[in-house]
């Protein structure tokens, strides 16, 4: 079973182009599945997976958890039939638990531009942060997107920067004016490392920053401004693609802008829309201020 794995894994960096962190959890989560079953490719059925999702559930993992473990145990079976190694995909009988849809997580205005004003020195981190946190909001970058940057995907003259997506591939993408200054004024800092890198970012060894650093620069800010809640990366994506449709951009647009492959995962943000839309109305219209007798 494992060296089917190792197959696998292999198919997915070489012909699919999977990034290194979806490689890293379908490793782990279908080491997970091959503990639990003990068994053959070929004498796995459908049972087996469904217990293993009971096996999940009472480990009282998040639904969402349990249907990307799923989606790992589907993708390797499907692999496994293309390439003739079981004569059946018993994952086609298993259903993913329904996940009940949550509202992206975005800031206000006010709360964005207090946390984009947090880093406010001249020193190499200073800069460095003030860049990532302005590049983060203003292009809306996925984190592994923000850490692969390299020099050379930088185009200040036109204001742009290539980026490297999930599935590796690559999108340009406007860079606001406020974000160019910052980078623009990071850049002789980075340069007096005198360090030999393609990065973008680099840390204080002039190693490329990574993920988990940029999670933590973007964590001791909103504490340093007390903005409530887990933020991360990704809240700024979200805060980035609202702000936009609040703005009045197309939905088409800013699924370009994203780099969603499919335009539902980007209609999510018109539900944050329809509810930012009702908090006005309700603050702004005079009959919705009549109290009821």
């Amino acid at each position: 079973m494992k060296k089917h794995l190792n197959k696998f894994i292999d198919f997915l960096k070489a012909e699919q182009g999977v990034s290194p962190n979806t490689l890293r959890a379908y490793t782990r989560d279908l080491e997970e599945f091959i503990s639990f079953t003990d068994k053959k490719p070929g004498d796995i059925d459908n049972l087996d997976i469904r217990s293993f999702l009971a096996f999940l559930h009472h480990k009282k993992l998040r639904k969402s958890s349990i249907s990307r473990k799923l989606a790992a145990v589907r993708s390797f079976f499907r692999y496994l039939y293309m390439e003739g190694y079981v004569k059946k995909n018993p994952a086609k009988l298993v259903s993913s638990p329904k996940i009940p849809r949550s509202l992206p997580h975005f800031l206000s205005v006010d709360e964005i531009f207090c946390l984009l004003d947090t880093p406010a020195g001249d020193s190499f981190r200073e800069t460095r942060d003030k860049a990532i946190l302005e590049l983060l909001y203003s292009s809306g970058l996925r984190v592994s997107e923000l850490t692969s940057l390299d020099i050379s995907d930088l185009d200040i003259k036109e204001s742009l920067i290539r980026v490297k997506g999930k599935g590796r591939k690559e999108r340009i993408i406007p860079v606001g004016s406020k974000a160019m200054a910052a980078i623009q004024n990071y850049l002789p800092e980075r340069i007096s490392l005198k360090k030999k890198s393609s990065a973008l970012f680099l840390n204080n060894r002039g190693g490329r920053l990574t993920e988990r650093s940029v999670r933590r620069i973007l964590l001791q800010c909103s504490r340093m401004v007390n903005l409530k809640g887990d933020l991360s990366p990704h809240t700024l994506r979200h805060t980035f693609a609202t702000h936009l449709l609040h703005g009045g951009a197309d939905l088409r647009s800013i699924q370009e802008l994203l780099g969603h492959s499919s335009l539902s995962t980007t209609q999510k943000y018109t539900h944050v829309d329809i509810v930012h839309l009702a908090e006005v109305y309700d603050k702004a219209h005079p009959m919705a201020k009549v109290k009821k007798k």
